[in-house]
């Protein structure tokens, strides 16, 4: 169960730092075109960063009360996440 749970907090991990980065870009080019859809990228990316924020935090807070069953559910939402924003990324960049 713990390998699972370590697997989840590092995908989430990866995921925030991926989206520092779509974070950081956006925020350049807003600076460069005043365009005001990237203001919605910013918010949609900083929504995100803190989501994944408190999953890692209660992966590792409450990891007693989560069932077995689930991380391997848990792990799928992850990667799917994960290559979301893997894909925005190679798009943005």
């Amino acid at each position: 169960m713990e390998t699972l749970m370590e697997i989840n907090a590092i995908l989430s991990i990866a995921t925030i730092i991926i989206l520092s980065v779509l974070l950081y870009l956006y925020t350049k080019i807003y600076l460069k075109t005043r365009a005001t859809f990237t203001i919605g990228l910013m918010f949609f990316a900083s929504m995100l960063v803190i989501q994944n924020l408190i999953v890692v935090y209660a992966y590792f807070a409450m990891t007693p009360l989560y069932a077995e069953g689930l991380l391997p559910f848990f792990l799928m939402i992850h990667i799917a996440e994960l290559a979301g924003v893997a894909g925005l990324l190679k798009i943005t960049l």
